[in-house]
């Protein structure tokens, strides 16, 4: 099934979210994000999100090989909302979150049920709400030849003329959220301020991973 993201005002923000855990991913305002739901409390998350608003705090574990079920998390995670679910016959969700807005964790909920639930603090973010307008492009003339070099190190394909023709919104957003940068990168990422920002943060990130490759065949790429 599918619904419309919709737009949510301020004042309809919740003060407590459900948090998902995921080392080395990454959900941005407007941005999609699918994932494969299949354990227990996770299941239960997403069947209560689906009764409410939908909503889904997608953080990171500060320490991504941490072994712990419930591993201390990055203070700022991204909201969405379920925009298109589906139950398969062994009884998993395939859902779509769409990006709301970014929050921080004020604390942890006492557990009442099987997944976390957080304090949440939009206050900061208020203008994720708001789509940004073209005018706040990104210096697409740096961009191009770092991700190029980039993707071709990793040996990954990209369609040009889509990037050119895209917004830039949704060219930072989708390349944050599906170059494979750390899990540290992505939190970066994510804490940027703005959409400029995040692109300043991504053509550096691009950049310092090309000077590590040229540093010689032994310098790992971070």
């Amino acid at each position: 099934m599918t619904g419309d993201p919709g737009m949510f005002g301020f004042d309809q923000l919740p003060t407590t979210v459900p948090i998902f855990p995921l080392t080395g991913v990454l959900l941005l305002p407007r941005g999609r994000l699918p994932l494969n739901i299949f354990e227990p409390r996770y299941l239960a998350m997403v069947r209560d999100a689906l009764a409410g608003q939908r909503l889904i705090g997608m953080v990171q574990p500060l320490e991504p090989n941490d072994p712990a079920a419930e591993p201390a998390v990055f203070p700022v995670g991204c909201a969405g909302k379920i925009t298109s679910f589906s139950e398969t016959d062994d009884g998993r969700f395939l859902i779509t979150l769409t990006g709301v807005s970014r929050f921080r964790i004020v604390d942890e909920m006492p557990r009442l049920t099987p997944y976390r639930q957080v304090v949440a603090d939009f206050d900061s973010y208020r203008e994720d709400l708001t789509p940004p307008t073209d005018a706040e492009e990104v210096n697409r003339r740096r961009l191009a030849p770092a991700l190029k070099s980039y993707l071709e190190l990793h040996g990954l394909a990209a369609d040009w003329q889509a990037i050119e023709q895209a917004p830039a919104e949704t060219l930072i957003n989708a390349l944050a959220m599906i170059c494979p940068f750390s899990p540290a990168e992505k939190q970066a990422l994510l804490e940027a301020g703005d959409i400029a920002c995040r692109a300043e943060t991504m053509i550096a990130l691009l950049e310092m991973a090309l000077a590590g490759r040229a540093g010689g065949p032994d310098t790992p790429l971070q």
